[in-house]
């Protein structure tokens, strides 16, 4: 199974403000639509008006419930009865099997159809997260020391067994969901000059760039990476993905 079949770089060309809207109705009454801070802290050190977006509040503890569930709530009913395959390292987990639990997606007592959420995890995996995850009601599988490994399982996984994969970013349905968060900030803060927001695998970035640049183009979008894990800037400057 190739990277291709997850590739959200086609269709974002053609997603409009329409596509947006649609994710955050699929979203109503699902994830808490998290109300802005002011920073008085950061304010008085930028020489601007700072707010912060507290998603570390969301159910799960991070945005990524945003995107797997956006995701897995488009599936067909055979697709559900398929089961659904990921890999993380503990947020999108987290937010897979809630989505899928929620969905009627995940194997629990009370389930009877047998579908299922797997979830491939670093061996290194925190033993807190790996917990929670399960708490959901996922089925979890540790292999390998990092991501990367974790990942190229998954696929095997998925390969063999036939499940729909959920990708932590690479997939239009994921940007969507995550880009609801810029469509809270900008109806909520009507004069947001520019957002910033966190580079991991880049679907957060990605998604809210997506969200705001159809909502409020003339909105600013700042990615912003660790110095000593840029691997955005090091992909611009190469004109391609590294590694």
């Amino acid at each position: 199974m190739s990277e291709k079949n997850f590739s959200a770089e086609e269709s974002v060309e053609r997603t409009t403000i329409a596509d947006v809207y649609r994710a955050d109705k699929n979203l109503a009454g699902i994830v808490k639509k998290t109300k802005l801070i002011a920073s008085e802290f950061f304010s008085e050190l930028s020489g601007n008006e700072v707010y912060l977006k507290p998603e570390n509040m969301q159910h799960t503890g991070a945005f990524k419930l945003r995107g797997a569930y956006n995701k897995i709530s488009q599936l067909s009913a055979e697709e559900r009865q398929r089961g659904v395959i990921t890999a993380s390292a503990g947020n999108h987990a987290q937010g897979v099997a809630f989505a899928a639990q929620k969905l009627g997606v995940v194997a629990y007592a009370a389930a009877k159809l047998g579908v299922k959420a797997v979830i491939c995890m670093p061996a290194t995996t925190p033993i807190l997260k790996v917990e929670a995850t399960k708490a959901y009601g996922a089925e979890v599988v540790l292999h390998g020391d990092g991501f990367d490994e974790a990942y190229q399982h998954s696929l095997k996984l998925c390969e063999e067994h036939g499940y729909v994969y959920v990708h932590p970013f690479n997939d239009l349905e994921v940007l969507l969901g995550q880009g609801t968060t810029a469509l809270e900030i900008i109806n909520e803060l009507k004069d947001v000059d520019a957002i910033l927001v966190p580079i991991g695998g880049g679907g957060f970035a990605s998604g809210v760039a997506l969200a705001t640049k159809v909502v409020s183009p003339q909105v600013k979008v700042i990615g912003v990476e660790p110095e000593n894990a840029a691997c955005m800037k090091a992909a611009l400057e190469a004109g391609e993905i590294v590694t």
